[in-house]
């Protein structure tokens, strides 16, 4: 029977005297490393895809579509968009690409959401790999210590996800124009905006924020039945929360990638009418 004694209980973390004295590091025989290894694959990829984006500071505009990168513009040297959503907060001292200045609000956003967290703390840190499987670590602090302690304002990454969402549905309407900036047209890229929008939308209030401020410090739903029925909807969107997540990530993707095959000149724009 093993004491729990042995030297190879020494070494922290699970493998400590208080724990069982098990010398397989786990017992599951299934491929457990793919999902995190897909993971990481996944945010990896749009990390590389969205700072490249970010910082190229070019082909980001073209009549009517604008960027969901570069949206707003908070400063001078943004190309003009007529009617757009040109904030020029910053001023002209700005001189790195106007990107960086908004990316940061849906950036700490998906950074501090739920799901991600569980994500990118399996996919890249092994904290833990998966279920019942070790952790490397040999402590474990949570989330009470710098930098993770910053976890703690998701909800207000929240409201700024809010606004970053209206601003980028008024992007989605300004895309019923033509080049011309002539309403009452549709192109392939004002469908790719459509979806955007709509899984944008889907993933922020499907977050667990916004369900808790719907429906949260509720002690009688019978007595709030409007509060109850958002949270009830909201509570169905949440059950989606990860797979909202994932496909949202791609659309805002493929959203800032149409605009830039468009801006660069790769092809117009199909016209539907």
């Amino acid at each position: 029977m093993a004491t729990g004694t042995e030297p190879h209980l020494n070494s922290g973390g699970v493998r400590t005297p208080t724990r069982a004295a098990i010398d397989r590091p786990h017992l599951r025989t299934d491929r457990w490393w793919l999902a995190p290894a897909v993971t990481a694959a996944g945010l990896l990829a749009f990390v590389v895809y969205s700072t490249w984006r970010a910082f190229a500071n070019t082909d980001y505009y073209a009549a009517p579509y604008v960027s969901p990168f570069y949206s707003p513009c908070l400063a001078e040297n943004c190309e003009p968009m007529r009617s757009g959503p040109n904030w020029e907060i910053f001023g002209g001292w700005w001189g790195l690409s106007p990107a960086l200045l908004i990316l940061i609000f849906p950036l700490g956003f998906r950074l501090t959401c739920y799901y991600y967290r569980k994500a990118y703390y399996r996919g890249f840190w092994a904290s833990p790999p998966a279920c019942a499987v070790a952790e490397p670590h040999k402590k474990y602090t949570g989330e009470t210590r710098f930098p993770l302690i910053l976890q703690n304002i998701h909800r207000y990454f929240f409201y700024a996800a809010l606004l970053v969402a209206c601003i980028l549905t008024y992007d989605t309407v300004l895309a019923f124009r033509d080049e011309h900036y002539e309403w009452g047209h549709m192109g392939v890229g004002t469908l790719v905006f459509l979806v955007n929008i709509v899984l944008i939308w889907a993933y922020t209030l499907s977050c667990h924020s916004c369900r808790h401020i719907v429906g949260g410090q509720l002690k009688h739903f019978s007595k709030h039945p409007v509060r109850y029925r958002m949270w009830q909807w909201v509570g169905k969107l949440n059950a989606r929360h990860m797979q909202l997540a994932w496909v949202s990530l791609v659309s805002v993707a493929l959203a800032d990638f149409y605009v830039y095959l468009v801006a660069s000149g790769a092809f117009d724009d199909p016209r539907l009418f």
